[in-house]
């Protein structure tokens, strides 16, 4: 297998439900996939010690994090028969309520689809250098820590 070219993940802002509607319509014509899983990542409006989540402002090392995450590609093709993966990620601020993250793996069957898409999130969450700052309702805020 030929290796794959490194994919930019990355947009600014929140990831657009239409987007991603529209992906997902796009692969309709793909026969062989017989199972897709998906996995979208909205800010959540924590209560914290310092106030109300009201968004997240995502930064990242983006050279570092396209290696990473085109080396956690390879290593998801390797292991799992997939017939494609999406992911997407967003930088900049993205308000609560909307969609910072989009997961999108196929397969002939919905096993390999539901376990890469799993393992691919636990990765991007453990590995990839992107940090999010949570602003609060109050103006204030703090560096976001992973869960």
């Amino acid at each position: 297998m030929s290796e794959r070219k490194i994919k930019n993940i990355f947009s600014q802002g929140p990831i657009a439900t239409i987007f991603i509607a529209e992906s997902i319509q796009k692969h309709s014509s793909q026969t062989a996939i017989g199972g897709h899983s998906i996995f979208l990542g909205q800010v959540r409006a924590d209560e914290t010690e310092k106030g109300k989540v009201k968004a997240i402002d995502y930064t990242t090392f983006e050279e570092m994090a396209l290696e990473k995450m085109h080396q956690i590609r390879e290593d998801i093709f390797a292991k799992y028969p997939l017939t494609c993966m999406h992911v997407h990620h967003s930088l900049g601020e993205v308000q609560a309520g909307e969609i910072c993250l989009f997961v999108f793996s196929s397969s002939a069957h919905r096993k390999a689809a539901i376990d890469s898409c799993n393992e691919i999130v636990e990765r991007i969450k453990a590995e990839l250098p992107i940090w999010g700052k949570e602003i609060m309702e109050n103006d204030s805020h703090q560096w976001k820590v992973n869960k």
